[in-house]
């Protein structure tokens, strides 16, 4: 379990890109936690031992319990306190269980407790928890607020929510969720009113420990307007309600817990072997903000779409080049994920209004999942619901090609569709939609060798021609498409893509190698992160020799700053995710731990406290935007050679 000096902001509650509450201070007690995008959504605990009272979740009343530890694992944030002569254990925890899609997919959190006598003699102890109604409601104006509270046998649930629900009625980035309603449920009394939820537990405590928990959870009615349906998450897909959920948690508290303590000493046990106490610290951290800014849903024909939301960009859902980074986790733990990321994508490019010969950037604006807005040239105010685009025929001209992503998005999803398969996913998407992937593998051919002036998924660095690391994506991509091919049975037209694809992976190293490593422009303008090249040795696809590998790895380290390895020779910002897949892309062990271990002390040491951003500046590890992405699930790409 990594055991932080200094906790940097963590999740308490971390189930969707609506449903999440983390604590932005260096301790517990000190600050009041928030949802990702900055808005106050207070939950306070408190702990009364012997009628002195003392708060260790918050801010509020009494004296701030002592803060004895922290530590965090893939799944679970835990607190330690010491408390009037009585130690507390808090752990916050959510069931990101890559294996179980209907847990994973369930926007129920679990808090344990656990209090004991630390100084020998028995303490009457009132644990409580409470959470404001704010967490039902985005915005500061307090709307009218129902509230009820019920039993169900030895289930206490209490719930609240506006009283006027307008269902997914709001679409923006930097917003937070105004419909639905919070559910609190415990065997120790729960209660709820217009002014919050919470529970309440009280024991007596000498040295063996007691032991209570809450469940925290949230029922958004409906998740995504997926293509003008409004949609569930997975777990409701043949008429599971929440209430039933949260009662299959309740009753499934311990085995949860248990199945929670395995999968997080799996995945430590393996990133200690991969890069050490680093690497452990960054996994630990990305884990369930890389989950957490999905959502899972059934689409109406009963099939699985992962969407995710672009936080802190342009609130984008399903974006191909935020998908594309977050692949990696989603490989190595739950490879199906990844073609249910691929699924809406293909679904909106085999509609008219799609006429490009190149992929789509995204499918809408969380929460709708109704037709690209990158690039859109129509006024969408923020707040405000997105048209139905999908329905569009051909011919409206309503995107601008200078804003579209073409090489960098249809590389991207050949190689998620191929990555996908290799891993062990389902081919009926391959199938059915094998003519729009050729579509898209004949552009990178034609367009993606030596790319011309255009957008790559780091956009925030603006257009750039003659892109060394958008052409190795594309060569890639030719690869990947190459072997879908043979998966196909279309064995002669694979091996075709695969020996294009390393023609010009010869013609692309004799053009950008410099004295060190290889230029940012094939005119021999700086230099950057090959991090595209990575698929080549994930997928064992041949293209580059590995003494490449060695060469272009070994001149990275130097170039290094304090906080991690700038993205390129432009400016000192980095890209968390990139550098992770630039130290797997490293054949030698103390290159890649070179690499990883500054984004640690980033995570450790960086002065602004917001969700593990991706883009901060390389020297003074400070954030430059880009809050509780999705794309942390890239930081997972040494798993995939480790």
């Amino acid at each position: 379990m990594q055991k932080f000096d200094r906790l940097p902001a963590m999740p308490v509650i971390a189930e969707d890109p609506y449903f999440s509450v983390w604590l932005p201070g260096d301790l517990p007690n000190d600050c009041t936690t928030v949802h990702w995008t900055g808005a106050e959504k207070p939950i306070s605990g408190s702990i009364t031992v012997d009628g002195e009272s003392f708060r260790f979740l918050g801010q509020g009343g009494g004296a701030a319990a002592r803060v004895t530890g922290v530590a965090v694992t893939p799944t679970k944030t835990e607190f330690t306190y010491l408390a009037g002569g009585v130690s507390l254990k808090a752990s916050f925890r959510s069931c990101a269980l890559p294996d179980d899609f209907d847990v994973l997919s369930t926007p129920v959190s679990l808090a344990d407790f656990e209090a004991a006598s630390a100084d020998g003699g028995p303490h009457r102890v009132r644990v409580s928890l409470s959470v404001s109604p704010r967490i039902c409601y985005d915005g500061a104006c307090a709307p009218e607020i129902f509230a009820h509270s019920f039993r169900d046998g030895d289930m206490g649930a209490a719930y609240m929510g506006r009283s006027r629900q307008s269902i997914l009625g709001h679409s923006a980035d930097h917003i937070t969720i105004d419909w639905g309603y919070f559910y609190i449920a415990s065997s120790c009394p729960v209660e709820s009113s217009r002014h919050g939820a919470g529970f309440t537990w009280e024991t007596e405590v000498k040295a063996e420990p007691q032991r209570a928990f809450a469940l925290l959870g949230y029922d958004d009615v409906a998740s995504i307007n997926y293509f003008g349906a409004p949609c569930r998450a997975w777990y409701a897909r043949e008429g599971k309600t929440f209430l039933c959920a949260l009662r299959e948690f309740f009753d499934g508290h311990d085995s949860l817990v248990e199945r929670c303590e395995a999968l997080d000493a799996r995945v430590i046990k393996k990133a200690r072997e991969i890069g050490g106490e680093d690497y452990e610290k960054i996994v630990c951290a990305a884990w369930r903000h890389s989950f957490a800014a999905h959502k899972l849903i059934a689409t109406p024909k009963g099939e699985m779409a992962l969407l995710s939301k672009e936080n802190d960009s342009n609130g984008c859902i399903g974006t191909v080049d935020v998908s594309y980074p977050s692949s990696p986790l989603f490989l190595e733990f739950c490879p199906e994920l990844v073609n249910a990321l691929c699924r809406p994508v293909l679904e909106f490019a085999s509609m008219p209004v799609w006429e490009f010969d190149f992929a789509p950037h995204d499918v809408g604006r969380y929460p709708y999942a109704t037709g690209q807005v990158y690039a859109l040239n129509l006024d969408l105010p923020q707040g405000a619901a997105v048209p139905p685009v999908y329905q569009y025929p051909a011919g409206t001209g309503i995107y601008d090609d200078r804003f579209q992503m073409p090489v960098e998005e249809c590389g991207n999803m050949l190689v998620m569709m191929e990555a996908a398969l290799h891993y062990g996913a389902s081919d009926g998407l391959l199938r059915k939609y094998a003519p729009i992937l050729e579509k898209w593998a004949r552009y990178l051919l034609e367009y993606g060798e030596d790319p011309g002036s255009q957008l790559c998924t780091d956009d925030f660095a603006g257009h750039l021609a003659r892109n060394v690391n958008l052409a190795a994506k594309a060569i890639v991509g030719a690869a990947c498409f190459g072997r879908l091919q043979k998966r196909l049975g279309n064995k002669a037209e694979g091996e075709r893509y695969l020996e294009k694809a390393k023609k010009m992976a010869e013609s692309w190293r004799q053009r950008c190698t410099a004295e060190k490593g290889t230029y940012l422009t094939f005119d021999g303008r700086g230099w950057s992160m090959k991090y595209n090249l990575v698929w080549d040795r994930v997928l064992g696809l041949g293209l580059l020799p590995e003494e490449f590998y060695i060469r272009e790895t070994e001149s990275y380290p130097g170039r290094a700053n304090a906080y991690g390895l700038p993205l390129d020779s432009r400016a000192d910002y980095t890209k968390s995710d990139w550098i992770c897949w630039c130290a797997a892309m490293a054949p030698e062990e103390s290159v890649r731990r070179a690499l990883l271990a500054p984004v640690a002390r980033y995570i450790e040491e960086t002065s602004t406290r917001v969700p593990f951003s991706d883009w901060y500046d390389s020297k003074t590890g400070r954030y430059v935007a880009f809050i509780a992405r999705s794309v942390q699930g890239g930081v997972f790409m040494p798993f995939l050679i480790g």
